[in-house]
């Protein structure tokens, strides 16, 4: 799952609904994209690809689309 805003849940009051259930689901989220507008037509693969990291909830990943034929 891939947003362009700060978090996929509230920051208010600290629930998580949606990552709990993404995740528990297997779905990773890919949150504080930009330039989504220009995948807007089918044909490209998406890559998020993180650093070596263990025991963090959050860290930065380079993401990145490839457009295939």
């Amino acid at each position: 799952m891939g947003i362009d805003s700060v978090n996929i849940d509230g920051t208010t009051d600290g629930q998580r609904p949606a990552h709990t259930g993404l995740l528990g689901a297997g779905i990773y989220i890919v949150e504080h994209l930009t330039g989504l507008d220009q995948l807007d037509a089918p044909g490209f693969e998406l890559f998020a690809v993180p650093v070596k990291v263990r025991a963090m909830g959050s860290f930065p990943i380079r993401a990145f689309a490839v457009w295939r034929d």
